[in-house]
């Protein structure tokens, strides 16, 4: 019995092997300290190190991860640390050096292994995606090129739109000032869309500036509900506001959050009818730490069957789409990008016909994180260094 009981144990083992060889994505185990415990061939084929220069090594050494800049990324930032420390299942896109020395794209899922309330080892299970995140480079640098490059015509259209509306070359027909004021508001649509797609090819290429300071959420509130009133009053939309407690200070990016109360306020006033309101609060919860903004409206709601895809790129719902035919899907895809750079949440309930709030959750106070070295001046030369190319949301 007992030679029976070892061979089926070795066959089992002979099982076991040939399937984590044949996994097609790169997969590595280590022990309790991260060091590793074997690897596949896939492993090796994709970063370049063998069984026997992986296996024993303390898995950092052979497999760190870094950031776009070729920055190593730092101990407690790591998927490896983030699965051990919480016993969850992470995953994440980094980049881990080569062998030779280059960096390789790789989507990255990191599982700890538990017996019972004890952890005795991890797998990581991982893939090159550097074709797939070239590509997507490539889209998002024609994007922000080709809006780069229509700004300028837009901006001729408008200007001379304004001077014939305004009578610098003569007076006007009734008609011709109809047709004047129906090309400036398409071109001031153009220029939205212009100004979100280059906003998300920033997101998309980490090239957005976040600069957090104290600021007056009340003064906040009262600039965007100011910006949008113009266009609320053509559909007799009302706006109310409910300020949050006292003279609140948030540590944030007025231009950032002043983009992404914008983008929900005018979604608002596309989709809310004739005679509607939209309220725009801020409320402190029970625990403090959080200022939660809301911005309800009375319009035509998101049906059930679209949430789970609301926040996609170039998502529209259908009853939207009925209603209106414009639009391009990418205004609620670039308010979670932008609340991700704020450290922030954002979420919504809604039900068709019934309205829609959507609420965003930021930190009253949080240390700033740079994305990027601040402009400063030699003082041999006097010439303005830059360390990288990073924009401001909002700005061309």
């Amino acid at each position: 019995m007992a030679d029976i009981s070892s061979q089926i144990c070795e066959s089992q083992q002979v099982i076991n092997d040939v399937l984590f060889d044949s996994i097609g994505d790169g997969a590595v185990t280590t022990d309790e300290f991260g060091k590793v415990t074997r690897i596949n061939p896939t492993a090796e084929a994709i970063l370049g190190f063998s069984p026997k220069e992986a296996i024993g090594v303390w898995l950092p050494k052979l497999y760190a991860p870094y950031d776009d800049s070729g920055r190593q990324l730092p101990i407690t930032e790591r998927p490896m640390t983030q699965a051990f420390v919480t016993g969850q299942i992470t995953s994440a896109h980094v980049n881990y050096r080569h062998k030779e020395g280059h960096l390789v794209r790789v989507a990255l899922t990191v599982s700890p292994i538990m017996s019972g309330d004890k952890l005795v080892g991890s797998i990581q299970i991982f893939r090159d995606i550097s074709a797939e995140y070239e590509i997507d480079k490539m889209k998002s640098d024609f994007i922000s090129l080709a809006s780069h490059q229509l700004r300028t015509p837009l901006s001729s259209v408008k200007t001379y739109s304004h001077m014939l509306l305004d009578g610098y070359m003569g007076k006007l027909t009734s008609p011709q000032t109809k047709a004047l004021k129906t090309i400036i508001s398409a071109a001031n649509r153009m220029n939205e869309t212009v100004s979100t797609l280059l906003n998300i090819s920033r997101i998309e290429s980490g090239k957005v500036v976040v600069e957090r300071k104290l600021l007056s959420v009340n003064k906040l509130f009262d600039s965007v509900v100011e910006e949008h009133s113009l266009v609320a009053s053509e559909k007799t939309i009302k706006f109310k506001i409910n300020y949050p407690p006292g003279s609140l200070k948030l540590y944030s990016d007025v231009v950032v959050l002043k983009e992404v109360l914008g983008n929900l306020i005018s979604n608002a006033i596309k989709y809310t009818p004739a005679n509607g309101t939209i309220t725009l609060s801020g409320k402190i919860p029970k625990k403090g730490n959080q200022l939660v903004i809301s911005v309800a409206d009375t319009g035509v709601g998101i049906p059930i069957e679209s949430h789970a895809n609301i926040f996609s790129k170039f998502y529209r719902a259908e009853n939207v789409v009925r209603q209106e035919t414009s639009g391009i899907g990418l205004g609620l895809y670039l308010v979670k990008g932008l609340m991700d750079e704020l450290n922030g949440k954002v979420w919504f309930k809604s039900a068709e016909d019934k309205g829609t709030t959507f609420y965003l959750s930021l930190p009253l106070r949080s240390p700033a994180r740079e994305k990027t070295k601040p402009i400063v001046k030699s003082k041999s030369s006097g010439k303005v260094k830059k360390a990288t190319a990073k924009t401001r949301v909002g700005v061309a």
